[in-house]
Order: structure tokens, then sequence, then C-alpha cells
């Protein structure tokens, strides 16, 4: 049979110099090389482990120690499973501790009087495969927090049925004025305006049905805490939470930016009027002044109809002139606004 190659460090704590041994000869019918270390009280293991000085894949752990009673084991169990897998080894008699131990983080026990190289190969492996894949989810876990922490936008995590806010970042403790804890205990409806919360209970539910059109910007309407009320667009996702159904989501505050769409909208419509303007009411009193042009050009009129007819030309220049002074007026007034917007 060709045995495992991969070094495999064991820490063994036990105090029965037979069962070490015994451990030790059925990991070497499994394992090429393996590294073990054997103390036989808890507090030597514990003194090892604290001085950083050895670095071990897995730690083989006797359940009735002389040094130390299951009561006070319970806790220092707890503190090992984070930092390694821990088998437990026991006998009939402690039995129903050892499965109240796997609550405690142990990764597997093993009952002494059944145990053979097999068995014990499996379930090091096992242990050992298991730490590291709780270790990379840990992993995952503080990367995505760490992303959703330190998000520029607002963003918050909450129950798909209760719409209780179950986390929230820092930005949206900043934008919405409430603290972190006050956010914990509120509903998202508590930042909804009302008369909004049928749409936002729209929009949850297309979510969770997976029918909401992403590429459609949508803006809705939230409420910080001092009533004021702003635009967003919301980015949202459904999503498992601390073994619940939630949506993740993020607020993009687009206030600022439909204010100026706004503004750009009021100046067109201005200069519109302007062009109207233009073309319409200027209209007037030039195609006044054409027809008086084209009367005096044929010479029939006498000295007094000429000087009636200058007196319109000059009452037509004169409103001619207004109309260019108020169309002047308009368009300073349109770009003026237009600059404090953007300012």
């Amino acid at each position: 049979m060709k045995r495992d190659e991969r070094p495999l460090k064991v820490l063994l704590v036990e105090d029965n110099p037979g069962d070490a041994l015994l451990v030790e000869e059925y990991l070497e019918e499994y394992v090429l090389r393996p590294d073990l270390l054997h103390v036989e009280r808890f507090q030597k293991a514990e003194s090892i482990i604290g001085s950083h000085e050895n670095s071990f894949d897995i730690i083989l752990l006797d359940l009735s120690l002389p040094d130390i009673s299951k009561d006070d084991l319970i806790e220092k169990i707890r503190q090992l499973a984070k930092q390694y897998p821990v088998v437990m080894l026991t006998g009939y008699g402690d039995l129903d501790f050892a499965v109240k131990s796997l609550s405690m983080g142990v990764s597997d026990y093993l009952v002494k009087d059944t145990i053979n190289a097999l068995v014990l190969y499996k379930s090091v492996i096992y242990a050992i495969e298991r730490h590291r894949f709780i270790e990379s989810l840990r992993e995952s876990e503080k990367r995505y927090m760490n992303l959703f922490e330190l998000n520029p936008s607002p963003m918050w995590v909450f129950d798909a049925d209760s719409f209780a806010i179950l986390e929230v970042n820092h930005t949206a403790v900043e934008s919405y004025g409430y603290t972190k804890d006050e956010f914990l205990k509120m509903n998202l409806k508590d930042i909804r305006p009302p008369e909004d919360i049928p749409i936002m209970e729209n929009v949850v539910d297309k979510t969770l049905k997976g029918e909401r059109d992403f590429l459609k910007k949508e803006t809705y309407r939230h409420q910080k805490k001092d009533g004021s009320i702003i635009n967003v667009e919301i980015k949202n996702s459904v999503i498992d939470f601390k073994d619940k159904k939630a949506i993740v989501a993020i607020a993009i505050d687009v206030t600022e930016k439909l204010s100026h769409l706004k503004a750009i909208e009021d100046q067109n419509t201005r200069l519109r009027e302007i062009a109207w303007m233009q073309s319409h009411v200027v209209r007037a009193p030039v195609a006044r002044l054409m027809g008086i042009i084209e009367l005096m050009k044929t010479g029939e009129l006498d000295l007094t109809e000429k000087e009636e007819m200058l007196e319109y030309v000059l009452t037509s220049a004169e409103e001619l002139d207004q109309i260019i002074r108020d169309i002047i007026d308009k368009s300073e007034t349109v770009f003026t606004s237009a600059e404090g917007d953007r300012m």
C-alpha cells in the first residue's frame, strides 16, 4: 500500500503511553513521514501552542486528562478549534461529552476501543480538509465584509421577509444620519416616505422573483433621519446572510444629478421662449418697416404722408429695440441661472 507522502504535523495530547504508541503506529501505517509531538498534559500542550514556535496540521486530544476537568476543557476546546482542527479521543464513558464537543467546534471524535489505522487516517484527513474549507469561508466572508464596509456608497442587508435591517456599512451611517445601532433596530420602511412604501414592496417582490431589470435606471425617494428627502438609484441582489434569506442593496445618491438635469430642462424651456420671440414677436415690427419702405419707394407720398411714415418707422424701430433688449435680458437670466446651478 502506498502511503500518503504529504507532510503531516500532529500534536498528540494523551496521558496514556500505550494509547500514544498506538496512535503513532496507526499514523505511520498510512502516512509516510508523520511528524508527531506527544505531550501528556494539557498545560504543556497549551504552552507549546501559545509559544507560536510550532505550527500543527491537527491536534489529537484525549478527553480525560489529569490536569484539567471536563468543565474547564469546554472553553479551551473552543479556543483551540478556532486555530487548529481538533479530533477528540475518548472512551465509551465520555461518549456523551464527546458528541457535545462537536458543537464547540471539534472536527470529530474517536472512541479509543474502535480506532484502527484506517479510521484514524480518514478522520485526520477529513478534519484537516474541513478546517481548511471553513477557514476559506471565513476569509471569503472577511473579504466580502471589507468590500461592504469600505464601499463609498451606502449599503445595507435586510431580511427579505420582514424588511428588518441586518447589517449596514459606514457610508450609510454617515449619509443617513442614523447610528449603526439605530439602523440595526430599524425596518427598511423607516427610510422611505410613507407614501412610497408600496413602491418599495413592489421592488423587493420583483427582486425576489428575478424580474427586476437592473439595466433600467429607476430613481426612488429615501428619507434621512433629519427628514430630508434624497433621490437614489438602487441596485440589489438576493443573498443568504446568517442563515436568512436576505437582500443586499446599494444606494447611489442622484439628487444633485437630477437637480442639474432639472436646471438644464428649465434653461432649454427659457431658450425656446426666446427662440419663439425671435421668430414671432420680432416679425411684426420688421414687417411694418418693410411695408413702409415699399410705400416710400413708390414716390407717390406727399410731404405730410412721408412725415407720418417716418413716425411709423420710428415707432417700429423703438418697438424692435425694446424686443431686442427683452431678448438680451432673458438670455442673460438663462445663462446666469445655469452658471449658479453649476456652482
